[in-house]
Order: structure tokens, then C-alpha cells, then sequence
């Protein structure tokens, strides 16, 4: 996780420092804020932003997976609480993740997975993938997975694959958020829907 937040404070710091002209360009067609951010990023877990919800008033239960709507009203309060449009979030409800989400050992009803969040939207999902092929197994069966599907995944940690974590970085929802863009497709270089395919 702390790799992520550096990562992406270097790429806020570096797009405010090298691309001022730039950034002024954009803000003559769309005006936009600055993104706030911390260094260090802040960090409160899924538990904190369900309360964080609640004492606003929003029906938010620790179990239940964050609504769109719920996950903007949260970038709204953390950024009048913390006085930051960037943060992330851990230790989801298992239920609420893949199958191959690692559980967390404090608390078999977690996870060992997280958001990043700019503006109240998600920019990024991550977790620790289990690597224990019993404990995979265990997970797909919970999940009605047939395992003969998944084979050749479970196998290949019985053959030598890691323990491993990641997360997959949405980089025009960065740019869209960052530059309080109107829409993704202002921030696409070939947007596609259903009316263009093409270029």
C-alpha cells in the first residue's frame, strides 16, 4: 500500500510541477480544483468509512459493499473531515471480494484487499491473492466455483507461483479525476460506447 501512495504522489507531484501550462490549458475548457492530497496518503479502513458514513447520517452497514452514490458522499466527507480529495481504504468484507481475495488473520469476516479513491470514485482495486491451493479451494467451493474450472490456476500454486498482491490502476479515471473532468471520454484518447468503435 505504501508503494501505491508514493507511486501516486510522484505522479501528482510531477504532473503539478512539469505540466503547469498544461494544467492551465485544461482549466480554461473545464474548470477544476486542485487535487488536495497528504503525504502520506491517508489510510482509514473500510470499518472507518462505513462509521465515517453512518455519522453523516447514511445507511452504511460494515458488510455491505459501498454503493457509487455512498462511495462520493465518503470522498465528500473525508475531504471536509481530513482535508484530502485522495485516500484509500483496506480490509474489505470478504464477501464483498473475489473468491482468491486472501482472508485476513485478525478477522476471517475481512480481507486483505483496498481502494483507492480520488474525489469520492475509484481509481484502483488491490489485494493479496490467496496462495494456499487448500485454502483456494476452500474459498471456491464457498463461491459454488466448480474446481475442475480452476485448475490450472490452483495448480500453479502447487508448481511454484508466489505469494502475491496487486492492484489494477484505472489511468483515465486518474486523469478524469485529477483534472475534475466531466466525463471519462474527455479523457480518453479513443473513447469507445455504443455509437463509435472507431478509431
Amino acid at each position: 500500500l505504501a508503494v501505491f501512495s508514493d507511486l501516486f504522489i510522484a505522479i501528482f507531484d510531477g504532473i503539478n510541477e512539469r505540466c503547469k501550462s498544461e494544467l492551465e490549458r485544461v482549466r480554461e475548457q473545464h474548470p477544476f480544483e486542485d487535487l488536495k492530497y497528504l503525504r502520506p496518503t491517508l489510510k482509514i479502513t473500510y470499518a472507518e468509512g462505513c462509521k465515517l458514513l453512518r455519522q453523516a447520517g447514511v445507511d452504511q452497514d460494515d458488510y455491505e459493499d459501498l454503493s457509487t452514490i455512498n462511495e462520493k458522499k465518503l470522498g465528500d466527507i473525508v475531504k471536509e473531515k481530513y482535508g484530502t480529495d485522495f485516500f484509500f481504504m483496506d480490509k474489505y468484507p470478504l464477501s464483498v471480494r473475489p473468491f482468491y481475495t486472501m482472508p485476513c488473520p485478525e478477522n476471517p469476516k475481512l480481507s486483505n484487499s483496498f481502494d483507492f479513491f480520488i474525489r469520492g470514485q475509484e481509481i484502483l482495486s488491490g489485494a493479496q491473492r490467496i496462495h494456499v491451493p487448500a485454502l483456494i479451494e476452500e474459498r471456491a467451493k464457498a463461491w459454488d466455483i466448480p474446481l475442475e474450472d480452476i485448475k490450472s490456476y490452483v495448480d500453479s500454486f502447487r508448481h511454484g507461483a508466489v505469494p502475491h498482491g496487486g492492484g489494477g490502476i484505472g489511468l483515465e479515471r486518474v486523469v478524469m479525476l485529477f483534472l475534475g473532468l466531466p466525463n471519462i471520454r474527455k479523457s480518453a484518447w479513443f473513447p469507445r460506447d455504443p455509437k463509435r468503435i472507431s478509431p
